[in-house]
């Protein structure tokens, strides 16, 4: 088979950012995995880390040609230590995606997948070819399309981890930022589904009406005056103690956390001057805003702030129960976790100044989906 096409990024040991098209060979399948051609592979936030290497994108430069555009961009001197490690290194980039099994190795599994559409949570993934272990690969149910398989893990697994932390801490509702995001309609679904309360927040009142339109009963607009009194309302209504902020930056948590101790408050019995006994927990799962957290210590003492990260979360539950979730998602993969995308593109428009501009922002609603042999 010819040369195929992959994505790579490269950090110079000046300083700068170098993203290319490169031509590698067609790996050949091992006995127990399959030779996938990709079609789909979404751009999600947790690619961009990869892909721009702590670069100041506002300084990209495009160069190349059409068929080999290349892009270059400077890396601000103070951020350079943070990727000394990857410094020579073309990395491929592409956490997950979907495509047709054309090729597989003599293993039981792998002769099974021949000719189907599967998902990949596997790693460069904006790549024409993938081969992966048979068993990386979640198999489609018949007429479900590569682009409709391409988001099948990254943001359905989140939101299942979502809810089964929710439930394994011992909370009944949950609350969660960024909330019209494809994430975050799948969250949804998910809660609607399964008779559980979600308090939702954005920035904007088409947000609103979105959610609104799936169902949704508790909505916060943070850009509207009283979102402080809607967020307490809401979470005195639900008991939704527990909060999953993909922002990270800024007041929003400290936000979450002081409306869950006036929720608290409203129905404490007595005063207590190191506020009241319910437990109140907000994840940091994403960076959408990479400002400094801040916190107003305004909650009581009976609080938590961590990180929550998909892939600690499924090893620590096990292979079996993770299963169960995979399978959920490929059954529901055209109703609950349907995404959505602005955009399809090819790897050389994904190279474009345009496309990063717009994939770059990370705005809510904007998610571009990559066809490497488009």
């Amino acid at each position: 088979m010819a040369d195929q096409l992959q994505l790579q990024s490269l950090v110079t040991d000046g300083g700068t950012l170098e993203l290319s098209l490169a031509k590698i060979p067609v790996p050949e399948p091992g006995e127990n995995e399959v030779l996938v051609k990709v079609e789909a592979s979404p751009i999600n936030p947790s690619d961009l880390g990869l892909l721009f290497g702590m670069a100041d994108m506002s300084t990209a430069k495009a160069g190349g040609s059409a068929e080999a555009p290349t892009i270059s961009a400077t890396i601000p001197e103070k951020l350079r230590g943070a990727v000394a490690a990857r410094v020579g290194q073309a990395l491929p980039v592409g956490n997950e995606g979907g495509g047709v099994v054309v090729d597989a190795g003599s293993g039981e599994l792998a002769q099974s997948l021949l000719g189907k559409t599967v998902g990949i949570l596997g790693g460069a993934m904006y790549s024409q070819y993938r081969v992966v272990k048979a068993k990386q690969c979640l198999a489609m149910h018949e007429g479900v399309t590569s682009a409709e398989s391409a988001s099948c893990f990254v943001n359905p697994l989140t939101a299942l981890g979502m809810v089964e932390t929710m439930k394994g801490e011992g909370f009944s509702a949950l609350c969660h930022t960024a909330a019209a995001s494809n994430l975050g309609q799948m969250l949804q679904k998910i809660c609607l589904k399964d008779g559980i309360e979600l308090v939702n927040v954005v920035r904007k009142q088409e947000h609103v009406d979105l959610l609104t339109n799936l169902g949704a009963t508790h909505v916060c607009n943070s850009g509207e005056g009283d979102f402080m009194n809607n967020l307490t309302d809401a979470i005195a209504t639900t008991s939704a103690y527990v909060a999953f902020d993909a922002t990270g930056g800024g007041t929003l948590a400290s936000n979450l956390l002081s409306c869950m101790e006036a929720a608290a408050q409203q129905s404490a019995s007595n005063y207590s001057r190191y506020g009241s006994e319910q437990y109140k927990q907000v994840y940091i799962y994403g960076g959408l805003d990479r400002t400094t957290t801040t916190l107003s210590r305004n909650f009581g003492m009976s609080w938590g702030l961590g990180g929550w990260l998909l892939t600690p979360f499924l090893q620590k539950i096990g292979t079996e129960a993770a299963d169960i979730l995979r399978q959920r998602v490929a059954d529901e993969i055209k109703t609950t976790f349907a995404s959505h995308y602005t955009s399809e593109i090819s790897l050389a428009e994904a190279l474009s100044l345009e496309a990063i501009n717009t994939y770059g922002r990370m705005a809510t609603g904007e998610k571009y989906l990559i066809n490497p042999n488009k």
